[in-house]
């Protein structure tokens, strides 16, 4: 079986009010803004219930970035995963970084410059 999507991610200009659509339009739960330690400001949103992935809403570290819309694919070796990535035609973008108490997380560009992001779990 192949990696899975473990994680997605919305970056705009206006979290709260990307916060305040996505609960009204899909009932998510969105838990209470987080300020980041480059001062982004981030929510982790779950859907209700027991399927679907979690993610998180956050605005844009940089005013003068549009956004975007990811997920993140968990692999058993970042590293390993960028090396392959770059092999076969992708950029990395940011990271290897680890995130307080919780993964290690990378972003790459796809061939066509799709946003992607990679997760590698962290044992203790």
């Amino acid at each position: 079986m192949g990696n899975p999507v473990v994680h997605f991610e919305i970056f705009g200009k206006d979290a709260p009010a990307l916060r305040t659509f996505y609960r009204d339009v899909f009932q998510w739960h969105i838990g209470e803004a987080m300020l980041g330690a480059d001062a982004t400001d981030y929510t982790l949103v779950q859907p209700d219930g027991e399927t679907g992935i979690r993610g998180g809403i956050g605005s844009c570290p940089e005013p003068s970035y549009e956004g975007h819309v990811t997920f993140y694919v968990q692999v058993p070796d970042i590293n390993r995963a960028l090396t392959e990535i770059e092999k076969r035609g992708g950029s990395k973008m940011m990271g290897p970084e680890q995130v307080p108490g919780g993964p290690i997380i990378a972003l790459f560009r796809d061939p066509e410059g799709h946003l992607v992001g990679l997760s590698q779990c962290v044992t203790a």
